[in-house]
């Protein structure tokens, strides 16, 4: 806890340096904040323990704690700030950062100090790899084991390894992230023309698949096909397995394309593409170059849970309305950078449901569900339907809790079903009131604090959250 809040610390040093730049008069809020952090963590990491042996138990816990420390204390520099906002406010842009949900209570983004943008970007930057991945790198030096802290961190049904020790995943992860940002940078910049400032901004929040941008209308502010497929191109690369990034970098192209995630994901994506473009097309005016352009990456920027838009999808009809809500739960693959219910899901659920009628027709055979050519264990499976219908049980609580907050819009229902959707996915954008060109400042103050909490668990799997309210995570046997 204390190394996840020196780290919290040490990372408001670059809005600092921006701070002092721009003489935006915000270099006072960021190092008290600074100050908060290090102060209260760094005699944390100091305190010494009998056991040192990290197991299951305290992993879920303090990636729990750290993930509600990180966004609590995230808060401050909106607190601090010159910035006209109370604390729903202030946690609800801060969760909705390190969760890489992407989710604003800004109207007026584009009047915001350079500071606050460039924190708000870097937010999502760190969160979307995860803090705990990071931390664990530090762990073994402090001779602590970060196994169960990766395993709480990204509970997906996915255990491949790159490497031996944790502390080398993490390493080898942040490696190929931060290469990966650097090569996005310098496109957004020399081919897409975006000034420097926009371009790093955009970077973070593409790498993360987070969606903060430093404009009110998004990449449409832009008009700019390069950008736009330039950020697709990126968006589709962080969407994906980062052991499969890993695998194709080495040139193990065996290694990558043994997944069925992600042949499932190359596949399903083009098809997406075009069918909805298609769909555009012909009910829209746009050329077919442009149909393809806004409906793909609208759409991959939903199904990524990345939440940059170029057009106001919900405008295009009532069926684009439901189209992209459903893309709303899918999620890109487990192991990369997005939220949502993931691809290995889908996957295996769509397979299990197809054996079922073959089971059906032969009762009496033995028939396994197989992924990358390995039997799927029971508990694996049941593990998957839980997970889905616990995730099924939180939107349609989300839905009701909202539904009760949302009287007095011009679309209460829609906006509600919305607004939890986004929120447990970690989208940014929905439907209704808290459209792709609407934000969640006419949401009152619960419903900013609970759609946070939402962020948490959504970004967190939900295990990780509600593995803390049973009787038995508590006893000792």
């Amino acid at each position: 806890m204390g190394i996840i809040l020196v780290f919290a610390g040490v990372f408001n040093f670059i809005p600092i340096m921006y701070s002092l730049y721009y003489e935006d008069g915000n270099f006072l809020s960021f190092l008290f904040s600074t100050l908060c952090c290090l102060i209260l963590g760094a005699p944390l990491t100091l305190l010494k323990t009998v056991d040192r042996q990290l197991r299951k138990r305290e992993g879920y816990l303090i990636v729990a704690l750290g993930w509600l420390a990180l966004c609590l204390f995230g808060s401050l520099p909106y607190l601090f700030s010159d910035i006209d906002v109370n604390f729903a406010n202030a946690f609800f842009e801060s969760s909705s950062g390190f969760t890489t949900t992407g989710a604003t209570i800004f109207d007026d983004i584009e009047s915001l100090p350079e500071s606050i943008l460039i924190y708000r970007s870097l937010s999502q930057w760190i969160g979307a790899m995860g803090i705990i991945v990071f931390t664990v790198a530090i762990f073994p030096i402090l001779g602590i084991g970060g196994v169960e802290l990766f395993t709480a961190e990204t509970p997906g049904p996915s255990n491949q390894k790159l490497h031996p020790r944790i502390a080398g995943v993490a390493k080898r992860l942040w490696l190929i992230y931060a290469g990966l940002t650097v090569a996005c940078f310098l496109l957004l910049t020399f081919l897409g023309g975006m000034t420097p400032f926009d371009a790093i901004n955009h970077t973070f929040t593409s790498m993360a698949t987070g969606g903060y941008s430093t404009k009110d209308a998004s990449i449409g502010y832009y008009n700019s096909p390069t950008i736009e497929y330039i950020i697709m191109i990126f968006i589709f690369i962080s969407g994906t397995n980062y052991t499969i990034i890993y695998y194709l970098f080495k040139g193990r192209w065996k290694n990558a394309w043994a997944s069925e995630e992600f042949r499932f994901y190359l596949k399903l994506i083009p098809f997406i593409f075009l069918c909805g473009s298609t769909y555009l097309y012909f009910t829209s005016d746009y050329g077919v170059e442009e149909a393809f352009r806004y409906f793909s990456f609208n759409a991959l920027s939903i199904i990524t849970t990345t939440g940059y838009v170029t057009a106001d999808y919900t405008s295009w009809g009532p069926g684009f309305v439901i189209i992209f809500l459903c893309f709303i739960f899918m999620g890109a693959c487990a192991g990369s950078t997005s939220g949502g219910i993931k691809m290995i899901r889908h996957l295996v659920f769509i397979k299990n449901g197809l054996l079922e009628f073959k089971r059906i027709l032969h009762p009496r055979a033995i028939i396994r569900l197989k992924l990358d050519g390995q039997i799927v264990k029971g508990g694996v499976m049941m593990q998957i339907l839980v997970f889905l219908l616990f995730y099924i049980i939180l939107f349609v609580f989300g839905t009701i809790v909202m539904a009760t907050q949302t009287q007095g819009l011009e679309q209460p229902f829609i906006t509600a079903v919305g607004a939890a959707a986004a929120s447990l996915s970690n989208v940014g954008p929905a439907i209704g009131d808290v459209g792709p060109v609407d934000t969640f400042a006419k949401l009152n103050d619960f419903s900013k604090v609970f759609l946070s909490i939402l962020m948490i668990i959504g970004r967190l799997e939900i295990f990780t959250i509600l593995i803390l309210f049973t009787s038995y995570f508590w006893k000792n046997n």
